[in-house]
């Protein structure tokens, strides 16, 4: 009786503007929620020297990407730079399937893709604490030239112009905060292991 209460396994799409810190809020639940499943895309870029395949990306030639649009084999993709990104459906119906919470985190594009092909989805969208702060962060890297900078926080302002087509709002105003309200929401029966705060 008690596993009938228990929320069903979902997928849950993460998305939100550059530098809004998703990779840190991912990162964290890897570390402290490994049975979240994590979604792997597949793309024709390159591989990079501390990249493995497999966990940081599937790496595949662009004929073998374009046929797994052409078969339906992909949830959503884009192209960025010339390179093909995309997730396999497969994978993910079958974690699905088998009660296992699936996370996928995507652009903007992607969830709006994953949003036709799967309706179920739940679709969250990751806010910094305020649009100037993020703006900040995108300045403060450093290691970009005016020009590429000014392309960013005119996209980041686009990207935070979509909040309103998510489902859920998280704000990564802490990180261990953001990624606790983002594993309650896979609807997992598991918990995540204690951690102590700083009060």
């Amino acid at each position: 009786m008690e596993d009938d209460a228990r929320p069903a396994a979902r997928l849950v799409v993460l998305s939100g503007p550059s530098g809004v810190g998703k990779d840190s809020v991912i990162e964290l639940i890897r570390a402290r929620s490994p049975w979240v499943w994590l979604s792997v895309s597949v793309t024709t870029r390159p591989k990079r020297d501390y990249e493995v395949d497999g966990v940081h990306y599937t790496f595949v030639s662009r004929p073998e990407f374009e046929r797994m649009v052409a078969s339906g084999q992909l949830l959503e993709w884009a192209e960025f730079a010339g390179n093909l990104y995309g997730t396999p459906r497969a994978p993910v119906e079958a974690r699905l399937a088998a009660g296992i919470p699936v996370l996928l985190k995507i652009d903007l594009q992607g969830a709006r893709q994953v949003r036709q092909a799967m309706p179920d989805a739940l679709l969250v969208f990751l806010a910094p604490p305020s649009p100037e702060e993020l703006k900040r962060r995108l300045i403060g890297r450093g290691t970009e030239d005016e020009e590429t900078v000014r392309r960013r926080l005119e996209h980041a302002d686009e990207e935070l112009a979509a909040e309103p087509e998510f489902d859920v709002t998280v704000v990564n105003d802490y990180v261990e905060r953001a990624a606790d309200e983002l594993v309650g929401l896979l609807g997992s029966p598991l918990l995540t292991p204690a951690h102590h705060r700083r009060n």
